[in-house]
């Protein structure tokens, strides 16, 4: 196996150690705060905290990258996960908690960001968009594997966290076995334009698939586990349960993107989030039919669960390409403020009003991005180019 792919299946097994660190700690610390009695505001408001950290972090993760390069980047966004998982079980305040997962947010988006551009970065052009597949797929499946370590918390705190810990070993020992590399160098000959707005006013709908999966996502995973114990579930039901939403969408992340390419992405789009729309609005008559809870959340997972990266590759098909990462940069925002928004509106509806209505507002949510993607016009193409002034010489 030559170095690179070796690098590779590093960095998959470790943003799969990532992805189930973030599937187990979001829904049990929900468990533990709902069981001290913690108000689902000050529960959602906790819970926001690992996306505050994420949002806080992001613009300025470019600067340790160029300076002391990927893995050096992931490896310190690992200690602080580390950290942060280790003191968590020692404190049973909620503003210790908050500030922990505030820290946790911060590495976590440190450990992806350096990932995946390693991995863009090594992957050969031909194979670029499986290798980013297998990455995406890999991260999905530790988050889904995660909630099931539910299960174990009546054996005490330390069981689920102590497996943590021995994961974030094992990859800090595979990180330490590859060799640290650095991005290109980029010489700056433009000076800054308003890019924002450029792409805000040609791909808004390709940018709004972002906020509502990291809406969806932290609903589910944030907010549901108090609905489910509100409603009678226990936690083993919970964590199992709530992987449902993540199998749909691994199930068909790949074959709704290869549809896109060959009808186009708004349509695809479009359909996905009506289905997505009913299966949620349908989920409060499940009652306590644990099944049908399981077949709504898949059904729901399948059709939505790829809406980030179709967003995406719908602001490449819109933009010229040198604005796609400009709107990379909005859709990461988009998906931390709706993260860090997800819990708080959420705990505000369970509290005054009935546990159900956060299915009802998804639900919402997504019949009003089919309406849009309706009236949506395409008013560029990549053919089309945006100026930027050069800077002045001398």
């Amino acid at each position: 196996m030559s170095q690179s792919r070796y690098t590779f299946w590093v960095l998959i097994l470790v943003v799969g150690i990532a992805g189930l660190s973030q599937g187990l700690t979001i829904p049990m610390l929900t468990v533990l705060l709902e069981k001290q009695g913690v108000s689902s505001v000050m529960n959602g408001l906790n819970a926001a905290a690992l996306y505050i950290g994420m949002v806080m972090v992001n613009p300025f993760l470019e600067i340790p990258l160029r300076r002391i390069g990927y893995r050096a980047t992931i490896l310190w966004g690992l200690l602080l996960v580390t950290i942060a998982t280790a003191l968590i079980p020692m404190f049973n305040h909620l503003a210790i908690w908050f500030v922990l997962r505030l820290l946790m947010g911060v590495g976590d988006s440190g450990l992806h960001y350096a990932s995946q551009m390693w991995v863009t970065k090594i992957a050969a052009p031909e194979n670029r968009g499986r290798d980013l597949s297998i990455y995406g797929l890999a991260y999905g499946v530790g988050f889904s594997i995660g909630p099931l370590g539910l299960s174990v918390l009546h054996l005490g705190i330390w069981v689920p966290f102590g497996g943590l810990l021995v994961l974030y070993l094992v990859a800090f020992l595979l990180l330490s076995r590859i060799k640290n590399e650095f991005p290109e160098q980029i010489e700056q000959t433009e000076k800054k334009q308003n890019k924002y707005a450029f792409v805000l006013r040609l791909a808004w709908l390709a940018l709004i698939p972002s906020f509502l999966y990291g809406f969806m996502e932290t609903s589910l995973n944030g907010s549901f586990p108090v609905y489910a114990l509100r409603t009678g579930l226990s936690v083993e039901w919970v964590s199992l349960i709530l992987p449902s939403f993540v199998v749909g969408s691994i199930i068909l992340q790949m074959p709704l993107g290869a549809l896109s390419d060959r009808i186009g992405r708004k349509q695809v789009m479009l359909v996905c989030a009506l289905v997505g729309g009913v299966a949620f609005f349908l989920f409060p008559f499940a009652g306590e039919n644990v099944w049908l809870m399981m077949l709504l959340l898949a059904i729901a997972g399948a059709a939505v669960g790829s809406f980030y990266s179709l967003g995406l590759a719908f602001s490449a098909d819109i933009l010229p390409a040198s604005m796609v990462p400009t709107a990379g940069i909005i859709a990461g925002v988009n998906f931390g403020v709706a993260s860090i928004l997800a819990p708080n509106v959420n705990g505000l509806l369970m509290d005054v009003w009935e546990p159900w209505t956060i299915f009802w507002l998804m639900g919402s949510l997504l019949i009003v991005f089919a309406a849009a993607c309706l009236f949506f016009k395409q008013k560029a193409t990549q053919e089309q180019t945006y100026s930027m002034p050069l800077q002045k010489q001398g």
